[in-house]
């Protein structure tokens, strides 16, 4: 034999005997879920009611995981800008969401160009929170009911405007709209407080608001609520009619905040984050907390919650096609 048959004899002689030896060893399982820092993103400043309900579901899921779980924030866009985030992120369960209905239902319905799809591009693992929302007026306001209020607005139709400050509340008054056939023009505002507060001033006829800002103007005695939009009275003012025991059916509107991870999580992944967070959100130190920011807590299942973002997604493209609601 020549040297260079034996070296390449050699050489394959190598060659089997390390993959005797590997197949000889034990295969190493893949490290299981979660081994490192969890991100939940926020699609809005530090301080606000989103902001404040993805670290208090960080913490619980941080003391359940047994592994840091950190909150980011990523402001702009009306939350967009964190869902686009999230979206494009691994789908490995390391990089989490906090999205809100406006920015998982709403802007995806009225965009031109929508930017994603709510159940389609996300993962939906659990609705953490939901509220209805409330019209309001000034507390000396003539209309003591809807009916007067409608019934104002369509023969003062010059007068006739709304503070809004997301697309949320600007889609829930132009569906009372449509549904009343009452007039009104849009006013724009940073947030919800704002609005409000721009009723109260009579810079604004009227706003469709959320619970947190404008529950404590009503019991404040400086705004009064005419109706819930919802299909039953809130504990905090149980006084006020819905919106179908004022006479204006079909106008029922709950926001809600959810966890989110990107599309394609794997399942043993987004199984173990579901039952985790509906666990969280049936805690009594969690529904108090909650409580005090006038969000009642919900913890539905995955299965629900995908239903809900794809029942709302197409009521919004209704309504933003028949107010032609776009955003650009």
């Amino acid at each position: 034999m020549t040297a260079g048959r034996f070296r390449r004899a050699l050489g394959c002689a190598a060659l089997l005997a390390g993959l005797a030896l590997a197949a000889a060893m034990p295969v190493r399982a893949q490290a299981p879920y979660p081994n490192h820092v969890i991100k939940v993103v926020v699609g809005f400043a530090a301080g606000g009611g989103n902001d404040i309900i993805a670290r208090i579901i960080a913490a619980k899921l941080q003391e359940d995981l047994g592994q840091p779980v950190i909150v980011e924030n990523r402001p702009g866009a009306g939350g967009m800008l964190a869902a686009t985030y999230v979206k494009n992120a691994p789908a490995d369960g390391y990089t989490l969401l906090i999205g809100a209905a406006g920015a998982m239902t709403i802007i995806p319905a009225i965009s031109v160009k929508p930017p994603y799809h709510g159940s389609r591009d996300f993962t939906p693992l659990s609705m953490v929170a939901a509220f209805p929302l409330i019209l309001a007026v000034k507390a000396d306001n003539p209309a003591k009911n809807v009916q007067e209020l409608i019934a104002w607005m369509k023969a003062n139709p010059d007068k006739s405007n709304y503070a809004t400050s997301s697309p949320a509340f600007t889609l829930a008054t132009e569906l009372f709209k449509l549904k009343t056939g009452a007039p009104g023009t849009a006013i724009p505002y940073k947030s919800s407080n704002e609005s409000i507060l721009s009723v109260i001033a009579g810079q604004s006829l009227l706003t469709i608001a959320d619970p947190p800002p404008t529950t404590p103007q009503v019991k404040g005695r400086l705004a009064r609520a005419l109706a819930v939009l919802d299909a039953k009275r809130l504990d905090d003012l149980p006084d006020v009619p819905t919106m179908t025991e004022a006479g204006v059916p079909d106008v029922n509107v709950s926001l809600w905040s959810g966890l989110f991870g990107p599309a394609h999580l794997p399942p043993d992944v987004a199984q173990r984050l579901e039952t985790e967070v509906m666990k969280i959100m049936q805690l009594a130190d969690v529904k108090s907390k909650f409580k005090n920011m006038a969000t009642p807590t919900v913890g539905g299942s995955a299965a629900d919650f995908r239903r809900t973002i794809d029942e709302q997604t197409r009521t919004w493209v209704e309504v933003g096609r028949a107010a032609n609601v776009k955003l650009e």
